[in-house]
This record gives structure tokens, sequence and C-alpha cells, in this order.
């Protein structure tokens, strides 16, 4: 059913149960940067549970927590890690990564910590920058739409049909 719904009913069903959100701004704008900072690590597979996990632990809105995880979905993955590696890679003053030509247990581990070190430096500070900016956004957000009104989605007229139009 949600194949036939194009991407801008599904945006407007995204702000709706934004909108419909239970708790004070603080609580939903906290949530979500939490969200926003687990989404910029990689965590990729258990984002979603570490999110509401944390949320649950510090007491913080769980459903905005799992909104804001989805800033790295299939799209937006690949950019956010590179971006991520690239960023603590410069930081670290680490040259760029090379495939080996053979693949063994100890080249692995080598390109692990290659790849990880750099990427979870620059997931920390991409994660830090855009929760404080998605809280501050939201925290001033939340009121105003928590007021606004979306209409219903039309419904396609549909003609009864009488006993005889057959």
């Amino acid at each position: 059913m949600w194949r036939r719904w194009g991407f801008i009913r599904q945006a407007k069903l995204m702000l709706l149960r934004f909108l419909r959100l239970r708790g004070q701004p603080d609580e939903i704008a906290k949530g979500f940067a939490l969200g926003i900072f687990i989404g910029m690590t990689p965590t990729l597979g258990f984002q979603m549970i570490l999110a509401v996990l944390f949320a649950m632990l510090l007491r913080e809105n769980k459903l905005a927590a799992a909104i804001g995880v989805w800033i790295s979905n299939p799209i937006t993955a690949a950019f956010i890690y590179a971006a991520e590696y690239e960023t603590g890679r410069f930081i670290l003053d680490m040259p760029h990564l090379h495939f080996p030509g053979e693949m063994t247990l100890e080249t692995i581990q080598h390109f692990g910590y290659e790849l990880m070190i750099p990427m979870c430096l620059g997931s920390l500070i991409y994660g830090i920058l855009l929760a404080a900016v998605s809280y501050a956004l939201v925290l001033r957000m939340v009121p105003t739409l928590k007021t606004c009104r979306v209409p219903r989605w039309p419904r396609p007229f549909k003609r009864k049909l009488n006993r005889h139009d057959g």
C-alpha cells in the first residue's frame, strides 16, 4: 500500500507523526538530537536500537530519537561516512586507505584500524555539531509546529453505483 504513496505524502505523514509527539519541546528536542548524534555514528544496523535504548536511559523522547536516526539512511549513509572518514583522516594526518591485493586476517585488522579510527573521530565531530544544531532548531520549531493544522489528504472521488448502473 505504501508504494502507491508519493514522496510528498510520505513527508506529510512524517510531519504529522512529529507534530503528534507527546512531551515538552525540550524532551522532544533532546530526543531528536540524541537520534541525530547516534545516526552519525558508524553503527549501521544498530542505530535505531541504540537510539531508543539511550533515550530510555536518559529519559528522553524515544520516538523523536528514532526519527532522528534517519539522518543516515540508505541514500545519505555513503556520503556521511565518507565525509566522516575524510575529516578524521585529515585531523589525524593519516594517508588515504589503499586496499590490499590479498585479504588475510592481518590485513583486515590493519584495514579496520585505518578505517575505523578516522571514521569514529569524524563521527564524533559531525555528531556533536549536528546534534547541537538540531536541538536548537527543534526546540524552537516544536511549539510552532504544534499549533499548525495539517489539512487532510484529499481522497479520490468514488462514484457510487446504483442498481441500474450494472
